[in-house]
């Protein structure tokens, strides 16, 4: 028998109980991939995460995302909130990771290496790509994707796209928060929905407020293992996938990407239907690097006896 210590903390959270939760267990040497795998399944979050040594000599930990039902190269909200935690853990010389500095930590995923840093609260990180946008059009219309949300063809803004800063998911452009709020799964059309590089359906729908091109509101959907839709409250790497979208697109008012000036920064806001309120921050500095950011807040620690 073995204790594995593990924390609670919401990302992208305003206050104490809103935001993305996530487990985060701090040493989980001597875990298998199958344990990590039941874990996740026991906590039933979005994710959980899995602190191991680093392989690689410039990161301060390796760690290994596990939703429910699949391991997972990349994702925003894990990696923000396992950075708050390898920070404590160097701070209090515990756990299977050295090297990290309070207020920059670079964690290694399957993904490659994803650098984090710190003011007060807020962690940001930066998306793990480089070089142009890597976006593609997906194999459904935009007449099909609207229908998927019990919406028509003319309240989207483009047209449903795949896009991969990190983990590919399909982005769909939204003329009007209104609309993004007004979407609805329709299951009687899942099998026009096409599958991620994972085998997962996704979409990202977000629309720019009217009346402040810098604000955003969006929702993420995607089926879990046993088939069934979930909205996630707030998602950093579809919130990456949206800076690269304007890489790649520019922004309302037929704005090229390449008529921007760059640093910019936008405030996501997501969860709102899911009574988990997030708030997202997405900027693009002027090399073009793409960085997402938000709050994390550590709600419990606890002992696993395995």
């Amino acid at each position: 028998m073995k204790n594995y210590g593990f924390r609670l903390v919401n990302v992208f959270a305003e206050t104490t109980l809103s935001g993305n939760p996530l487990c985060v267990f701090e040493d989980a040497r001597g875990l298998s991939t199958e344990q990590m795998q039941a874990l996740a399944l026991q906590f039933n979050l979005s994710e959980t995460t899995f602190v191991f040594p680093a392989r690689d000599g410039s990161a301060d930990a390796f760690v290994r995302i596990f939703a429910p039902g699949y391991e997972m190269r990349f994702a925003g909200h894990p990696t923000l909130g396992t950075a708050y935690v390898v920070s404590s853990l160097s701070e209090a010389a515990t756990g299977p990771i050295g090297g990290a500095h309070g207020s920059k930590v670079t964690l290694e995923f399957l993904a490659g290496l994803v650098p984090v840093r710190s003011e007060g609260a807020r962690w940001t990180l930066q998306a793990p790509t480089s070089g142009a946008p890597k976006v593609s059009m997906a194999s459904v219309t935009r007449e099909q994707m609207a229908a998927n949300f019990g919406l028509s063809a003319e309240e989207l803004a483009g047209e449903p796209e795949w896009v991969d800063t990190g983990t590919d998911q399909l982005l769909i452009p939204v003329k009007h928060p209104d609309s993004v709020r007004a979407a609805k799964v329709r299951g009687d059309l899942l099998d026009t929905w096409p599958l991620s590089s994972i085998h997962r359906k996704t979409a990202y729908l977000f629309a720019f407020e009217p009346n402040d091109p810098l604000q955003v509101f969006a929702r993420y959907f995607f089926t879990t293992s046993g088939g069934t839709v979930s909205e996630d409250p707030g998602t950093g790497s579809a919130c990456a996938n949206l800076g690269a979208w304007i890489l790649h697109h520019g922004v309302p008012g037929n704005v090229s990407s390449s008529s921007l000036t760059f640093p910019m920064q936008w405030a996501i806001s997501q969860g709102e239907q899911t009574g988990r309120a997030c708030k997202l921050t997405l900027t693009i500095n002027s090399d073009r690097q793409i960085f997402v950011g938000g709050r994390v807040v550590e709600l419990a620690r606890g002992v696993l006896v395995l």
